[in-house]
């Protein structure tokens, strides 16, 4: 087991490649090394009767991991955001570290229903996540972070698609309530009909986390895997939490470069210009860092482009399926690069038209680089109707006067 603060000064990745919720994270940090007792006794004080907590082992894919069932032994009402808040308040037995997070995670959910229900804060009611178990998720999962005492890193996080059940009947996935709790932080298409980032999950990650990354420059310490409850059918369904010391990625590798990267390239002489953007889009959502397209002369004089992505060794296969499926090349040259990176971390900033997500260079000696995130300004811009180049200025104006 993991003594308190154990992770003081070192990173903890959440690698949510099947997606998060809040009994994901508690079961992976659990399996990590935080105490159940400690749990346990955190959530003692919540005024909360009529349940009870069982850690099972699931297998996943051939993946053990530990999952977290709340088997209820009483029926339980729904409660409203003011009711949570003054349970968290008035809890003993809750540090103030974990108290605060669980504050501002329950915080972060009920902005998001009363934009959707038309409501406020104060007003808006709960109803999946009201439930016991999401409480005990949330505040459980306050616990074991505080607990640990880590800089919290997340990966981008697969949205699924499809129609999911609720309260109010069938909705779409993700969740309205979800996506809201999402807004800056990077996400992709997972390519999925299923629910794979809950509620609970979503306003976890948003109040927690310092920044996301596919992988952060780390060396990894400790490992553990949280479970959920479905099986899906293209990946199993698994949190990984990874507890490590930060990297400077200009050190990962000898001679200064990060290694492990390949560089895809097909030469067509027969493709639009539509279907080249979309064979460079889609190899960006299979795991593509950057992708490109380059003119180019090939045999007899005829103009052609040079289709380019590069990726990780791992995301080889996926990126390489994309590039020919989208493309009209019957095949592609591989080469494995070196690559030199700048520590990067994200962040998200209000501004007039939204929240925009910045992406920050820095901490490497070298002068900071902060640039919004177009996709967000883009959007912004579109429904505000401005120039993206104002909401640009706008996101770095917030950013310099909160930094």
């Amino acid at each position: 087991m993991l003594e308190r603060g154990a992770g003081a000064g070192k990173l903890l990745f959440l690698d949510a490649f099947s997606g998060l919720a809040g009994d994901m994270l508690v079961s992976a940090l659990c399996d990590l090394g935080v105490p159940r007792a400690v749990i346990a006794e955190g959530l003692e004080g919540l005024s909360l009767e009529g349940y009870a907590l069982r850690y099972v082992r699931r297998i996943r894919n051939g993946i053990t991991a530990v999952g977290l069932d709340v088997e209820l032994t009483s029926p339980q009402p729904s409660r409203n955001y003011a009711e949570i808040r003054a349970m968290l308040e008035a809890a003993a037995s809750l540090s103030d570290g974990a108290r605060a997070i669980a504050l501002r995670a329950f915080a972060v959910l009920a902005e998001a229903e009363a934009r959707v229900h038309d409501s406020t804060p104060e007003q808006v009611h709960f109803h999946e996540v009201g439930a016991v178990d999401s409480i005990v998720d949330i505040t459980g999962a306050a616990i074991a972070l505080d607990y640990l005492g880590a800089e919290v890193v997340c990966a981008p996080l697969p949205m699924g698609r499809g129609i999911v059940r609720s309260e109010h009947g069938r909705i779409p996935s993700p969740a309205p309530a979800t996506l809201l709790c999402l807004t800056g932080v990077p996400t992709y298409d997972a390519g999925i009909d299923a629910e794979l980032v809950t509620p609970t999950g979503a306003c976890l990650v948003k109040a927690v986390a310092s920044g996301f990354s596919r992988w952060p420059a780390m060396r990894p310490r400790r490992v553990g895997f949280g479970a959920g409850t479905m099986r899906l059918v293209d990946r199993p369904n698994v949190l990984r939490a990874v507890l490590g010391e930060a990297t400077d990625t200009l050190e990962t590798a000898p001679g200064g470069q990060s290694s492990g990267f390949v560089v895809l390239e097909a030469n067509v002489d027969d493709i639009s210009g539509e279907l080249a953007a979309m064979a460079l889009s889609r190899s960006e959502g299979a795991g593509a860092l950057d992708a490109w397209s380059t003119s180019i002369g090939m045999k007899k004089g005829r103009p052609a482009l040079m289709l380019s992505a590069l990726c990780r060794r791992a995301d080889v296969d996926a990126v390489a399926r994309a590039l020919l499926s989208e493309s009209t090349s019957l095949g592609l040259r591989l080469r494995e690069v070196g690559r030199l990176e700048r520590k990067r971390r994200m962040t998200s900033v209000e501004t007039p038209y939204g929240d925009i997500a910045i992406k920050v260079a820095d901490g490497d000696g070298l002068p900071e680089n902060v640039k919004p995130e177009y996709e967000d300004c883009r959007a912004a811009a579109e429904r505000h109707g401005v120039p993206v180049k104002q909401v640009q200025q706008a996101a770095l104006s917030a950013y310099a006067a909160v930094r």
